[in-house]
């Protein structure tokens, strides 16, 4: 019998993919924080853990994967909490326990810690495992996404940031979204990426295979569940309380990668991140570039990346 926590065989060929180039990718899953997650591995050395964004998947790290392990990483993203090929579990969908899952593979990896790059959601993730488990975390990148605290202060008082995300406040009606995002196959996927993308979206056949993805049953459901905690806990004691321990400032280096024309996370409010940042830190704007700047121009991005993580001495 399939355990209705995992996605059954048949979904799960929508996600074990394979990357251009002829890289071959290990697909694996690990235990970790009372789950099992996917991931894809490339390469050896020093670890590197990619965290997707939505409405994505781990595929979207492919270019990231194998420029990695080519300068001697070891490079591997993860699927998400109730995403791609990792367990629907029916809750822990909140930050402090997502970043719990990200840290437990970390340690299931047999790592003592791991360069964290997260986008979109897998970056506000990343600055939540920074803060919480700043020894697991050797180095800090993300991109597209401001700090939790920038992101909740512009939510509520910043009203052309507040419009830019209304889809998170379309998220908070039952049942709707879901279906939204898996009519005609996943068509919204498709059209939200090209709409938040630069003059650069991925190709087509990457949007194919979110289309896909989404549509693994419960996919949709799992992957808005954080949206709806982060917005419904905005008054709510456990959402004060995180906000309170997001004070907690990040002492690792930091890069911080934004497209000048991302339309859904405004360069005004990720730009003032860097005050919750006790190390060095790095803000690097990519010219014309959208919402998925690792995907857009994937070379500047790599090189970016991996320039700062080799740099043994980040500049603040």
């Amino acid at each position: 019998m399939t355990d209705p926590a995992t996605p059954s065989a048949q979904p799960l060929s929508a996600v074990r993919l394979d990357i251009p180039g002829g890289a071959e990718v290990t697909h694996r899953d690990v235990a970790a924080n009372g789950a099992r997650f996917h991931i894809a591995e490339l390469g050896d050395g020093p670890l590197v853990l990619l965290l997707h964004g939505f409405p994505q998947f781990w595929w979207t790290w492919r270019h990231q994967l194998t420029a990695l392990a080519d300068a001697g990483f070891r490079a591997v993203a993860m699927d998400l909490r109730g995403v791609g090929g990792s367990d629907r579990t029916p809750r822990g969908y909140d930050p402090a326990n997502l970043a719990l899952d990200i840290t437990g593979v970390i340690r299931s990896l047999g790592e003592p810690d791991a360069a964290l790059v997260g986008h979109d959601l897998g970056g506000y993730l990343a600055w939540t495992a920074a803060a919480m488990r700043p020894k697991l975390v050797r180095r800090l990148a993300v991109s597209s996404m401001p700090h939790p605290r920038r992101w909740r202060a512009a939510m509520i008082a910043d009203v052309r940031q507040s419009s830019a995300m209304s889809h998170i406040w379309g998220f908070q009606r039952p049942w709707v979204p879901e279906r939204q995002l898996t009519a005609d196959d996943g068509a919204l996927v498709a059209k939200l990426i090209q709409d938040w993308s630069g003059p650069r979206p991925p190709e087509e056949k990457a949007l194919e295979n979110y289309r896909r993805a989404m549509c693994i049953p419960s996919t949709a459901h799992c992957s808005i569940e954080p949206y709806r905690w982060m917005v419904r806990s905005l008054a709510r004691p456990d959402g004060i309380q995180f906000n309170r321990r997001m004070k907690r400032p990040v002492r690792v280096p930091t890069l911080h990668l934004h497209g000048s024309l991302d339309p859904v996370a405004g360069v005004r409010s990720a730009a003032g991140s860097g005050e919750y940042v006790e190390a060095p830190y790095r803000w690097r704007l990519f010219d014309g570039l959208g919402h998925f700047p690792h995907e857009e121009d994937p070379a500047a991005f790599s090189a970016e990346l991996i320039n700062w993580l080799k740099d043994p001495e980040p500049d603040r």
